[in-house]
């Protein structure tokens, strides 16, 4: 029978064996005393099973509140455990509260954080997965050999749906891949969804009429699900190509629902990540998340960047974008977006760093705040990233191009 393995980052003041079997009963068929039904051959068949436990170092403070230890030790370890997919089929949400549920509120645990997954080869044919990925992002905005250029609208909230498009105007025409409604606005009183589809999307269809490239703009439809459905069937009838979803404000099964029409790409913004990452020993890490969303069809997710603005370091950067290159299921492709404070100049540490263009690259005061506007800004990425690809450092970079140079000389010392 198939399983599906977790790997788990755990810290306990009990034997480690013994912490490793309560999360193992817990989720699936014990509970805290035996009770009757629980047989043999139920155990056999429908309990989780511990694979495996790596001892790691041992600290004299908890992570988190848990068990109080007389010895004043807490044992660190990975452990993995394993379930058969009899337990829960192909139902995400199951399968989440059995990986992810209440094993985080067991008192045997002061540390615990889903680490990365395994799922059988079967879910290749249950589930659709990404529509588009990689390559048909990069068909739809006809952008091969580098990153995907990206902004996003700033300021997120106040401007009109005229005001919008008028940006958007400037950003095409300067070369721009790829625009998104920033994660707080969806339709607001200044901009009203439809309307601001609508303006927008004349924009670029006009754009696209004249040159032969259609700007991928993501549109957030995040919403209740009967809206969301609604605004994605706005943005196809406008001639969009990209929605754009809050993951951990929507949820698995709504997004799901979503993915599976299948006409749009669905650009994943992981807003929210924080209170789900930021402690080491509690949460889940990058690499199991974005499988979970991959499964759920997500075309593009959010990783952060190199020297970003926010808390994550940039080792943990490089492993997410490795994490969404890894390849999963023969085919559910999924592209990095790389955002968070970026400009130019993090380009050739990305690039030395993870040695790949698949990549959506995202800035935003980085694109509209250069000296020349918008347009320089544009340019600039574009500069960068040849830089980078060529194996030019910074200084090199802006010897050789005047907007990459002017990028420098207004953000290089942030």
């Amino acid at each position: 029978m198939e399983r599906i393995t977790a790997k788990y980052y755990i810290e306990t003041p009990l034997n480690l064996e013994k912490a490793a079997q309560v999360l193992a009963g817990e989720q699936s068929s014990g509970t805290f005393v035996e009770v009757p039904g629980e047989t043999e051959e139920l155990k056999s068949r429908f309990a989780a099973r511990v694979e495996s436990i790596t001892p790691l170092d041992t600290v004299s403070e908890p992570a988190i509140p848990g068990v109080m230890t007389t010895t004043g030790k807490y044992q660190r370890a990975m452990i993995e455990v394993s379930w058969s997919i009899e337990n829960f089929g192909y139902n995400l949400p199951v399968m989440i509260s059995t990986l992810q549920g209440n094993l985080y509120e067991l008192t045997q645990f002061t540390g615990l954080k889903l680490m990365d997954l395994e799922v059988p080869a079967s879910y290749a044919q249950a589930f659709k997965g990404p529509r588009f990925g990689i390559e048909g992002c990069r068909k739809l905005t006809n952008a091969y050999n580098r990153p995907l250029i990206g902004t996003i609208i700033k300021p997120s909230i106040g401007m009109s749906p005229e005001q919008t498009a008028t940006l958007v105007r400037t950003l095409a025409e300067a070369g721009i891949d790829f625009i998104k409604d920033d994660e707080l606005l969806s339709s607001s009183a200044n901009s009203p969804f439809d309307k601001r589809v609508d303006a927008v999307m004349q924009v670029i269809n006009n754009y696209a009429d004249k040159t032969g490239k259609k700007v991928m703009y993501a549109f957030n439809i995040s919403d209740d699900i009967d809206r969301m459905q609604s605004n994605y069937e706005k943005i196809l009838t406008a001639g969009g190509t990209c929605a754009m979803i809050s993951l951990n404000s929507v949820g698995m099964s709504a997004t799901k629902k979503i993915c599976d029409i299948g006409a749009l790409a669905i650009h994943g913004h992981r807003n929210g990540w924080g209170m789900m990452n930021r402690h080491p020993l509690l949460g889940i890490e990058f690499p199991a998340y974005q499988k979970l969303w991959r499964l759920a069809g997500v075309d593009q997710i959010h990783v952060n960047g190199i020297q970003n603005k926010f808390w994550e370091s940039d080792d943990s950067v490089v492993r997410s974008i490795e994490a969404c290159l890894k390849p999963m299921l023969g085919g559910f492709s999924v592209l990095p977006v790389v955002s968070s404070g970026q400009w130019g100049g993090q380009a050739p540490e990305t690039y030395r760093r993870t040695q790949t263009v698949d990549l959506l690259y995202m800035a935003g005061g980085g694109i509209m705040a250069h000296p020349n506007g918008p347009t320089g800004g544009v340019v600039a990425l574009h500069q960068a990233w040849e830089a980078a690809v060529d194996g030019l450092s910074i200084e090199e970079g802006a010897a050789k191009y005047p907007e990459f140079a002017k990028s420098v000389e207004k953000f290089g010392s942030k």
